[in-house]
């Protein structure tokens, strides 16, 4: 019962404090609420960045190794002259491994060519990204149908034009009609509509989804355009096990069967790229790191303004109650009565400052955004506020000694 009369009367103090003083005390909580504010707009965009790319990302499948000509690089010097010479995968080498890989939920070989015309009647959709794919393309990317249903096995072995088509297409094209057992040409082939993909919507960079693709048998798709070493590059995919969290059994033996399938010896080296999501993320994870140590500084410099500001406040609060303080401690106040009353203003008014600052970084998260959705996160208020608190009891800390140590009889003689 104590502390909470304790906390009743430290609050009391600080808000009587606080509306004695409100130019002094809005001026001294500016700097928090600005380095507050700078921290959590710079986190909470660096978040909504990056679940944005990662969302955006998504439809190059998650737990996949990508057996490809060239690897992946971000940033850096491209050694390309190295990969230059190397063999595209093929058919071949895609029967071989699927046939003797053990480590996989399933593997699937795929090539595509963009800017392709779709058409139906007095419909048409450039620009369209088409795609061939193996049955079990979705084992390893997740193609969510919403009308209509997968390719079955028959269809792909047997080459036969069928499509699925995203939604973009099948509304361009199909705006008031059933798009299910419709007919579509592609590049002089007529294919049969046979099921539509979920709307992916809108993703960051313009990076491609399903929207603007269609989808058919990797054989059908062969028989159109001109796939192998001289034409388009086709990339095979392994989706991993539950039980190889770190994909380094799959990625291990993908690599020793490949070497094997091309007959590498020991010491040549490999004649592949085996790339990951992974190195994606992590290199997007890494440009992130980097904006936000930028907040950190940013929001640093005015928080230390502010910090500065919360205990001049609280120098001259204790200077000017030093009369109070000698009565309360005549009147039998403890000395971590008094350490308390002032550490708890100082730690609300830093409080006060960096819900401001929370406060101004969420109304900004309500502006509508049609490609980025903003969103302040759980942990950033919480991280906010923590800051905040810790500023306080720094800023505070001192003033609030010098005022519990006070003897009583000098206080109460201050004027």
């Amino acid at each position: 019962m104590i502390y909470l009369r304790l906390v009743a009367e430290s609050f009391r103090f600080a808000w009587q404090a606080l509306r004695a003083n409100m130019l002094r005390t809005f001026l001294s909580l500016l700097g928090v609420t600005i380095g507050i504010f700078a921290i959590i707009s710079v986190f909470t965009l660096v978040d909504s960045l990056e679940r944005n790319v990662r969302d955006s990302m998504s439809f190059i499948g998650d737990k996949v190794i990508y057996v490809q000509k060239w690897p992946w690089a971000f940033g850096g010097n491209y050694p390309w002259w190295k990969y230059f010479q190397r063999p595209e995968p093929s058919m071949r080498e895609f029967r071989q491994l699927e046939r003797r890989i053990t480590m996989s939920n399933g593997v699937a070989i795929f090539a595509d060519k963009g800017d392709n015309t779709f058409k139906h009647r007095n419909n048409s959709y450039s620009e369209a990204n088409l795609m061939g794919v193996t049955f079990d393309y979705n084992k390893v990317s997740e193609i969510p149908i919403v009308q209509g249903r997968y390719f079955v096995p028959q269809e792909v072995e047997a080459a036969r034009n069928v499509m699925l088509i995203g939604d973009e297409v099948a509304t361009t094209l199909y705006p008031q009609t059933d798009p299910i057992g419709q007919e579509l040409k592609v590049a002089g082939q007529k294919f049969t509509v046979i099921g539509v993909i979920e709307k992916q919507g809108e993703n960051m960079f313009g990076m491609p989804n399903f929207d603007q693709m269609g989808i058919v048998p990797y054989g059908s798709f062969a028989k159109m355009f001109d796939v192998g070493p001289d034409g388009l590059g086709s990339t095979i995919a392994a989706k991993g096990r539950e039980d190889d969290p770190g994909l380094l059994e799959l990625e291990y033996e993908v690599r020793g069967l490949m070497r094997n399938i091309r007959g590498l010896r020991p010491r040549d080296e490999d004649s592949f790229a085996l790339n990951r999501p992974e190195m994606a993320t992590q290199a997007i994870g890494s440009f992130f790191e980097v904006v936000g140590l930028a907040g950190w500084v940013i929001g640093g410099f005015a928080i230390l303004v502010g910090g500065f500001g919360i205990a001049n406040i609280m120098f001259v609060s204790v200077k000017e109650r030093t009369n109070i303080i000698g009565i309360q401690k005549s009147l039998g106040a403890k000395n971590y009565f008094i350490l308390f009353q002032f550490l708890f203003e100082s730690v609300f008014l830093s409080l006060l400052g960096g819900g401001i600052g929370i406060l101004l970084v969420f109304l900004l998260t309500l502006i509508p955004q049609d490609i980025m959705a903003v969103g302040l996160s759980l942990g950033n208020i919480i991280l906010g506020l923590g800051v905040s608190a810790v500023i306080g009891m720094l800023s505070g800390i001192i003033p609030a000694v010098l005022a519990s140590n006070l003897d009583p009889v000098i206080a109460i003689r201050s004027k």
